[in-house]
């Protein structure tokens, strides 16, 4: 056990504000001004985490916090003689299956090498054939118009794995997609070239606290807003007006650049997955011991 005194970890607690502060708080006034922002909303609204949450700093297992009392208010902790720490038999009697399935799936994704050469295209198939009004980023408008926008995705060989991508597919769209993929199939189709699938390192990092060490899930975080930043540059919109030049995928050098931070991604998302297996894995180690 790791024991921090009182000023140490209030200075680790005030770091992982601080930083998570640069996301949360213009998020926090943009919500004031009803304003939204098809970029990094969805890290906030697609991922269920809610700001105060994610400034919440947890010092994850094998750590004591002196004089911490205030974190007895918080689910799976305990007192100890030396202070307050992660109640490891509460978090696994609660979250057994959570624990499993995340373990599983994360290192059945390290295990397959990275498919690159998607293109984005999931993005365009959620707007495939849709009216207008239907689309879902509506107040920014498409850079190719809806015709053109329909040639693309026809004349594309679209190959999305990742169910909770492909499920926002419009009906027509489904069909031109070269799997069909499921939520029973999740296991046997996630790799770690899919841009979702390295978001969504930030959800199992959140779903696994307080387990998972705030550090992790801040850098899980910031991947993914990074991560995002590409998906929706090589979407079908026109979001020049934020800041974002697109990355034109319906061109030979557009598809170039997607496969060149693809792969950069999927190098950057490794150590993620990896430590994150380590924290299921130390869980369970330490349940085993008893």
């Amino acid at each position: 056990m790791e024991v921090l005194t009182r000023a140490e970890w209030h200075h680790l607690r005030d770091s992982h504000v601080a930083r998570m502060r640069r996301f949360t708080g213009p998020h926090q006034e943009r919500k004031l001004r009803k304003e939204k922002h098809p970029v990094m909303d969805f890290l906030f609204t697609y991922y269920s985490h809610r700001p105060v949450r994610l400034e919440r700093w947890h010092p994850g297992p094998g750590v004591v916090l002196e004089d911490a009392a205030e974190y007895l208010e918080f689910p799976h902790y305990k007192a100890t003689s030396e202070g307050v720490t992660l109640d490891v038999d509460s978090f696994v009697g609660q979250r057994a299956k959570t624990l499993e399935f995340v373990q599983g799936l994360l290192t059945a994704t390290l295990s397959r090498p990275a498919r690159l050469g998607c293109f984005g295209l999931h993005e365009w198939a959620m707007v495939y054939r849709q009216q207008p009004e239907e689309v879902r980023h509506n107040a920014w408008p498409l850079r190719l118009d809806s015709d053109g926008t329909d040639q693309v995705v026809e004349a594309s060989r679209i190959q999305c794995g990742h169910f909770d991508a492909f499920r926002f597919f419009t009906p027509p769209a489904r069909p031109r997609n070269a799997l069909q993929p499921t939520r029973d199939e999740q296991l046997l189709n996630e790799q770690p070239g899919c841009l979702h699938a390295n978001m969504d390192l930030f959800k199992w990092a959140y779903k696994l606290e307080p387990a998972t060490p705030s550090d992790l899930v801040a850098d899980c975080f910031e991947l993914a807003a990074d991560v995002r930043e590409l998906d929706m540059q090589a979407s079908p919109y026109d979001l020049a007006g934020l800041g974002y030049s697109p990355v034109r995928i319906e061109t030979p050098e557009g598809r170039a650049e997607y496969v060149r931070r693809q792969a950069e991604f999927a190098e950057q998302a490794r150590p993620l997955r990896e430590r994150l297996i380590f924290v299921c894995q130390s869980i369970h180690g330490v349940t085993s011991l008893r």
